[in-house]
């Protein structure tokens, strides 16, 4: 594994100095490469951009230093907190731009905050590499995003397919966290596998809606309850997901 996060460092660092030249960034200015961490380190998002930056601090510490084309850089981290919203995920991208001058950007964890940073990185041309942000809109039109996971297309079609050949489902229902776009173009791409699998246009019985922060869902499992589905299908972020499943146990949900 260290190994290969070795080699994804030196692979960002070449991506750097491909686009040096081409931005505002001053990439390799004193053997040193600034590499912006864009992550959620406040809000509701934090645990999961904390994992994100443990792992690329934990890279950086067994690989401090890369050569390329025989010239050896110093990493340096630069960390900004975009606090899990949209329009602070915008203003970190910008800061990280303006006032870090990083060579390439790392994150986000949550499509929506990469998503919100695009234009910025786009505009700077500074290239910028999602890590997890699955959502296919991240790198749509935008020469200066990539990414290094699966989408939401994959994601949706594995789900599906598992709910169909595994647990023999035939009907589903979807809870989604309307307000996160990776939740709500998850549920899309599990909805459309699911019914070419069905063959039935109508084996999504409803599609219930919460927002981020949301604690209590009795009114969208009452729905559930009513309907009985084969499965529940109800992608979203961490916290309210276990809400969702620990309180579909209480009811008496066993789907």
């Amino acid at each position: 594994f260290m190994k290969k996060a070795g080699l994804i460092i030196a692979a960002i660092i070449a991506v750097s100095l491909t686009f040096t030249g081409c931005g505002k960034s001053s990439a390799g200015a004193g053997n040193v490469i600034k590499i912006g961490v864009f992550e959620p380190m406040t809000g509701a998002n934090a645990a999961g951009g904390a994992m994100e930056v443990e792992g690329i601090k934990l890279a950086n510490e067994m690989y401090p230093t890369v050569t390329v084309d025989g010239k050896e850089y110093k990493v340096e981290l630069v960390i900004a907190d975009n606090k899990s919203d949209k329009v602070e995920a915008a203003n970190a991208a910008q800061r990280l731009d303006d006032k870090d001058k990083v060579s390439v950007v790392l994150g986000s964890w949550g499509s929506s905050l990469s998503m919100a940073a695009g234009p910025i990185v786009l505009d700077a041309k500074v290239p910028a590499i999602g890590l997890s942000c699955t959502n296919p809109l991240v790198t749509l039109g935008n020469d200066y995003y990539f990414r290094v996971c699966f989408i939401d297309p994959f994601q949706g079609t594995v789900m599906a397919n598992y709910a169909y050949n595994n647990a023999k489902a035939r009907t589903a229902v979807i809870v989604q966290e309307v307000s996160n776009d990776y939740s709500v173009g998850l549920a899309k791409f599990f909805t459309d596998t699911f019914k070419k699998l069905t063959g039935n246009d109508a084996c999504i019985l409803s599609v219930l809606n919460y927002n981020t922060g949301d604690q209590d869902f009795t009114a969208q499992l009452t729905t559930i309850k009513s309907l009985n589905p084969d499965v529940i299908f109800a992608p979203g972020n961490y916290t309210e997901s276990a809400l969702v499943m620990k309180q579909a146990r209480e009811l008496g949900i066993t789907v």
